[in-house]
């Protein structure tokens, strides 16, 4: 028992170990800091767990709290022998943990405000002051302690404001983190030990014990050897606690780095399935949920909206000609003037290639959409730079409204993609709306794309051969083969007509494939029925040379066929050469060591230097039409031809002029010394049957001398075999 007295008449005197004390203190900082600790780990919880860390937390602190107190009390020796009731002091200990547990759960919690933590310091303060006064009522001691009225509510004070403080540190820094974080709840824990450390010795100083005190349990062992096994039990499961919540803070650490990383990684997934990873532009997924919502946005306010497909004219051939590094540079920087021309509302997307959309919400007249387009014609238009380049291009658009060209994204986005190959076929830089005339033409074209497929499969397409004559001599020591389409409705379809449609669908490497083959079988078939020597020129499409397996393609047509190399001439454009030059260099050498004749076709009209074309090992310029057309009366262009064939033949190749039509014409061409000529003066293309009769009925005369491949012969193979070349 114990009771408040104002002035004892006479009190028992006690003393202090100091090392004791300073023990007791070094448990309550420890104490502190792992609840601290303790604090955060529970915090960092909003599932099964956290139950787990509040139930060993609490005994961990409410067995550290007990400790403080109790070694304090060891800490205190009296002239008489103390002895302690076992069922108080283990009450005094259970209470400690319902303590902690209490403040564990009120650190816990997501709303603490000032009133609410002032109620808890409350509660917390006299629980501690109740741990302490319980552990001293378990003193077997008659009479009964007695206590200073004035230090008990004192030290009960103290225990409510340390708990406030208490609180105060624990709600700040339950979510701090890094070293700072760790100086600060050092500090804090040394100033939450100080609290408890002074609250249980002002209550000590409170006891007052009469002078004729005597103990009548059994006296407790040395003071020093239990308060040490104590601590030293104590401090062990504080240490294991903070040593598990070190280890669990680092696997939740981990456990947030890899959701970080994880979401990161999704953010980035999200990114690249609904954006376009050159561009950073929506793509198509994207672009499709955009339409839904303009859709539903239109039908809900009444208003239309506009889309608008826009693809860039000549970009194959700046792709060709500069490589893909200048081509994505060119779409990236498109890319970025679309964006400064549109509003926030609208959506600019790129669908592959050089195929954008644009999505116009809200649009009232078809002059929005028009000016629109106007005004990126206008941006377009102007210079790019790529790769130290000046490059020019211009958009081919074409504009659907919604709803009155299609009530899904599908259908109007098809109607805008009519439009947009409308205003290409009419020359680009330009724009269309959709109109319903449109889609004859579309059906038209997907009627040429189904026919063209079966063409191929069918047998239905056919090679025509038109002469190459020598400019002196008159002879045709060679021809060029070109395809025709003999559809079984339409009769002859022109290459015109459907070799940018093969292009654009992919056929082409099949149809350049099969001209190949068949060039190949119809020269030695003209060789075996016993006709002049005569080679064969193949025009090769750029998407074909770039092909991987094209020198097997070229030698497996010959070996097949039968036919010696040195009878196929292939004519390959500029701009496929000049696409990736080193490459293509090594492309034409292997041809050339196989003994193939290499041509430039179209010279003149792509960007070949004096320093490639010495370095590739060609044979044979063709000059372009469009400088044969207008000789010899335009000065300009006849200043180009005599430049192409004088650097022609300084460069050791020969020369042939296509597109000759008059005799003018040839007669300039002779006397700047060009080597041969083509086109409809002499003949046009006709079928491989009447090539032969044309050949037959131009056998060169007896002495008169035939066409000699081995003295023509591709230029590597010719100084392999050290022939002489013409």
């Amino acid at each position: 028992m114990s009771t408040f007295s104002e002035t004892p008449l006479t009190t028992m005197q006690g003393s202090y170990d100091s090392w004791l004390v300073a023990l007791s203190f070094l448990v309550a900082v420890l104490v502190s800091y792992t609840a601290v600790n303790l604090a955060t780990r529970v915090c960092a919880f909003r599932h099964q767990r956290v139950v787990w860390w509040l139930s060993g937390g609490a005994i961990a602190m409410g067995i550290g709290i007990w400790s403080t107190h109790f070694i304090g009390m060891l800490a205190f020796s009296l002239p008489i022998a103390i002895s302690y009731d076992v069922p108080r002091t283990l009450g005094s200990l259970l209470l400690a943990i319902a303590v902690s547990g209490f403040a564990l759960v009120i650190a816990n919690s997501q709303r603490l405000s000032l009133p609410r933590q002032a109620c808890s310091a409350l509660m917390m303060g006299l629980g501690i002051a109740a741990v302490h006064y319980s552990g001293m009522s378990a003193i077997q001691i008659t009479p009964a302690i007695t206590y200073e009225k004035t230090l008990v509510l004192l030290s009960v004070g103290i225990a409510v404001g340390a708990s406030f403080i208490a609180l105060k540190l624990l709600v700040g820094l339950r979510s701090a983190a890094g070293p700072r974080a760790i100086l600060a709840r050092g500090i804090a824990a040394l100033c939450m030990g100080l609290g408890i450390a002074g609250m249980h010795y002002t209550a000590m100083f409170a006891s007052r014990f009469a002078a004729n005190s005597y103990c009548w349990g059994s006296a407790t062992p040395n003071s020093d050897w239990l308060a040490v096994t104590i601590a030293g039990f104590a401090l062990g499961i504080l240490l294991v606690t903070m040593i598990l919540a070190f280890y669990d803070a680092q696997l939740e650490a981990k456990a947030r780095q890899h959701a970080a990383a994880l979401e990161e990684a999704n953010a980035r997934l999200r990114e690249q399935a609904t954006h376009d990873a050159l561009t950073g532009l929506p793509n198509r997924v994207l672009l499709e949920d955009r339409l839904r919502q303009a859709i539903g946005l239109a039908d809900r306010s009444g208003k239309r909206f506009a889309a608008m497909i826009l693809d860039l004219d000549r970009f194959k051939l700046i792709n060709d000609s500069l490589g893909h590094h200048a081509g994505d540079e060119l779409l990236r920087e498109v890319a970025k003037r679309l964006q400064g021309l549109l509003r926030k509302s609208d959506t600019l997307a790129r669908l592959g290639g050089d195929e954008f959309v644009i999505v116009i919400e809200d649009v009232a007249e078809r002059s929005a959409p028009q000016t629109v387009a106007q005004k990126i014609i206008a941006a377009i238009n102007q210079r790019f730079r790529a790769y130290n380049v000046d490059v020019h291009t211009s958009p081919s658009i074409g504009i659907a409204i919604y709803p009155d060209d299609g009530r899904d994204g599908a259908a109007l986005l098809a109607k805008a993609d009519i439009a947009m190959y409308q205003a290409k076929q009419a020359g680009g830089n330009r724009y269309e709306f959709f109109t319903a005339e449109m889609n004859t033409h579309a059906q038209r074209r997907m009627i040429l794309e189904s026919g063209l497929r079966r063409a191929l499969a069918e047998g239905e397409l056919e090679l025509h051969y038109q002469p190459k004559v020598d400019v002196l001599s008159g002879r045709v020591n060679s021809t060029e083969a070109l395809v025709r389409w003999r559809d079984p409705d339409r009769g002859l379809i022109p290459p015109a007509e459907f070799i940018p449609l093969a292009e654009e669908v992919g056929l082409i490497l099949q149809i350049g494939d099969w001209v190949l083959r068949e060039a190949c079988r119809q020269a030695r078939r003209w060789e075996l029925d016993g006709l002049q020597p005569v080679r064969v020129a193949v025009n090769v499409a750029a998407h074909q040379f770039r092909q991987p397996n094209f020198i097997t393609s070229v030698r497996e047509a010959l070996e097949d066929t039968g036919l010696a190399p040195y009878y196929l001439e292939l004519e390959i454009t500029e701009s496929a050469v000049m696409h990736n030059a080193a490459g293509s260099a090594a492309v034409l050498e292997q041809l050339s060591r196989l003994g193939v004749h290499l041509s430039i076709d179209d010279f003149g009209t792509g960007y070949s230097s004096l320093a490639y074309l010495r370095s590739f090992p060609l044979d044979k310029l063709k000059i372009d039409r469009s400088f044969i057309r207008s000789l010899p009366d335009s000065t300009e262009n006849t200043a180009i031809v005599n430049a192409i064939v004088a650097l022609s033949h300084s460069l050791n190749l020969h020369v042939i002029a296509e597109g000759v039509e008059t005799q003018p014409q040839l007669d300039y061409l002779r006397k700047i010394g060009c080597d041969q000529y083509q086109g409809y003066l002499f003949s046009a293309p006709v079928p491989a049957d009447a090539f032969a009769q044309l050949l037959r009925s131009r056998q060169p005369e007896r002495g008169e001398g035939t066409f000699d491949p081995l003295t023509t012969m591709s230029r590597l193979y010719a100084k392999a075999r050290k022939a002489p070349l013409k």
